[in-house]
């Protein structure tokens, strides 16, 4: 288990909180006017990032406010949470990498 920072509530058990997925995916603006194959692509296609990939997370068992987070997939580790009306933090996870390598 790990700890996520909600934005508006603090540092919680991850057990409160509920990942939906990829963030920042916009909606269509005329959703009427796409293919099959194009909404197909925005209703089942994301990314997938091996590595620092951003989400949406819902506080579930709190406030039950969303949020945006930026976590390593690989590693779990959250390097930030940022509420949806706020961009999305640059995130350099070289230097994490980096940081050990005495070379």
């Amino acid at each position: 288990m790990f700890l996520i920072t909600c934005p508006w509530c603090g540092e919680r058990d991850q057990t409160e909180f509920s990942c939906h997925g990829e963030a920042h995916i916009a909606r269509p603006q005329h959703p009427q006017q796409l293919s099959d194959e194009q909404w197909g692509d925005y209703v089942f296609f994301r990314s997938n990032t091996k590595g620092v990939h951003y989400e949406r997370w819902v506080h579930t068992h709190g406030c039950r406010r969303w949020f945006n987070a930026a976590r390593n997939t690989v590693t779990d580790h959250i390097y930030g949470t940022y509420k949806p009306s706020e961009p999305a933090p640059e995130i350099y996870p070289e230097a994490e990498i980096n940081a050990g390598n005495t070379k």
